[in-house]
């Protein structure tokens, strides 16, 4: 496999370069970096048919400097043991640096799910998850997996039901995995909250005037024209956050093609024409082009690939126009583009950061289910009494009366999804503010992807030293 086409190769090449300017001990290094265990399987499955097929599925734990791990299940005809352990050590470092407390896992089946009917699809799902648990690789306290590409609330709920079952009345066992259905423990704000991540990272960069100077752009979201690649969960939510926060959506791209429209898209628009039709081709008002590759390539402030790995290479990076290039997938930048797109003076926000809302917000639902609590319960009517209290002293004071409409504006206590939505938006700002100071102190040729990873390395390295393993 060449060098440039292994997503491990990326993501071992990028830790190497940000390292080469910490002072860390390199046999600490090595651990960081190392994935930790990798548990590969193949199991039957009866097809509707009647047929028998063999499966061959993944699950591998990077890091166990924090337990448990954590990362997604994905679905897909390109999954293998270098994806998994690469999109793991993601994780790692991802959890990091937005200071979850997890170590970093991805698991994934080789599958195809269209080809599959639901029955069939829920045994692979129930059958994949009695194989971790035989081999002690899921559990609240040890690896708790959520969606990826190819899957959603509904296996999560197979993966939390089955587990339940095995675990013989486990109280905590909810927590077995994140990303479940509300009915099932799941937390309010869980599916949106990678895009959502996505939005709230771009928007924090696009308001640092010194960022926008660089690269030439004026500070906010209000004049930037956004191309967005994919249009599954993360850049669906992605456009439609940019999109509301007053950016102008000029190029969406899918696997049957792209479309582009420098007066801007309507993402709800585009979304209902392609359920309808089951192509972006062809939308009124847009010009068509049909080799996807090239809408990455179109003329925009801010490109956001958020389909899969390796989609920017050093082959199309020198005709990438955007300045801006926000990395909602991950991996989308191999090594070499990356070098690429700094040397012409693009800001890159790294994958490793940009893409780490939803396991920020998978962290809130495992905390939900280990504190068998909502969040805002206990808080949301007392909130509003005190509100209300105050409008009644604000009255006493000046006599200004306010109508029902005022009062519950001014008075509205937090539920579950405005604390997520604010914990998250938190955690994303406090992130890039860390990340770019750790820019600056560094200084020289470091990029916010060696920043991202110093941050992710310090802080893994504390946790080895606070454990007596290195000095």
């Amino acid at each position: 496999m060449p060098a440039e086409t292994s997503f491990l190769k990326q993501v071992d090449r990028a830790f190497k370069k940000a390292t080469s300017l910490t002072k860390h001990e390199p046999n600490l290094l090595t651990q960081i970096k190392n994935c930790n265990s990798v548990y590969y399987f193949n199991f039957p499955i009866k097809r509707d048919d009647g047929s028998l097929e063999s499966i061959h599925a993944w699950r591998a734990e990077h890091s166990h400097h924090k337990l448990p791990t954590k990362g997604g299940i994905r679905y897909s005809t390109h999954v293998c043991e270098d994806e998994v352990m690469a999109l793991a050590t993601l994780m790692t470092y991802k959890c990091a640096i937005v200071d979850v407390p997890f170590g970093g896992a991805k698991g994934g089946i080789k599958i195809d799910p269209r080809q599959y009917s639901v029955n069939e699809l829920e045994r692979i799902t129930r059958r994949y998850t009695f194989e971790l648990y035989r081999k002690h690789f899921i559990g609240p306290g040890v690896d708790v997996p959520a969606p990826d590409y190819g899957t959603g609330q509904r296996e999560m709920a197979w993966i939390a039901d089955t587990y339940n079952s095995l675990a013989n009345g486990e109280l905590n066992s909810l927590a077995c995995v994140t990303g479940k259905p509300l009915g099932q423990g799941g937390i309010r704000g869980r599916t949106e909250a990678t895009g959502r991540g996505v939005y709230f990272g771009i928007r924090e960069a696009c308001d640092v005037p010194e960022d926008m100077k660089a690269v030439g752009l004026k500070v906010g979201l209000g004049d930037k024209r956004v191309v967005v690649q994919g249009l599954g969960n993360v850049g669906y939510h992605a456009a439609s956050f940019l999109q509301e926060a007053g950016a102008t959506l000029v190029g969406l791209l899918e696997f049957e093609g792209a479309i582009y429209n420098p007066d801007g898209l309507d993402v709800e628009a585009v979304v209902r024409y392609r359920k309808e039709t089951g192509s972006i081709l062809g939308f009124p008002g847009a010009k068509d082009i049909k080799n996807r590759s090239e809408g990455l390539e179109l003329d925009c402030d801010i490109l956001i690939p958020a389909a899969l790995e390796n989609q920017i290479t050093s082959d199309n990076a020198p005709r990438i126009r955007a300045r801006i290039i926000g990395e909602a997938a991950n991996g989308p930048t191999t090594f070499d583009a990356d070098a690429i797109l700094h040397q012409r003076g693009a800001l890159v926000l790294p994958d490793a950061f940009l893409n780490s809302g939803g396991v920020t917000v998978s962290y809130f639902e495992w905390v939900k289910n280990l504190s068998h609590l909502r969040f805002g319960r206990m808080s949301k009517r007392f909130d509003q009494a005190a509100g209300r209290r105050l409008l009644g002293a604000v009255k006493e004071i000046t006599g200004h009366e306010f109508d029902e409409t005022e009062t519950t504006a001014l008075t509205q206590g937090a539920d579950e999804v405005d604390l997520v939505n604010s914990g998250l938006e938190e955690t994303m700002v406090q992130a890039y503010q860390q990340i770019r100071e750790t820019r600056l102190q560094v200084g020289g040729t470091a990029d916010l992807r060696d920043a991202a990873l110093i941050c992710a390395v310090d802080k893994i390295a504390m946790s080895y030293t606070h454990l007596g393993i290195f000095p």
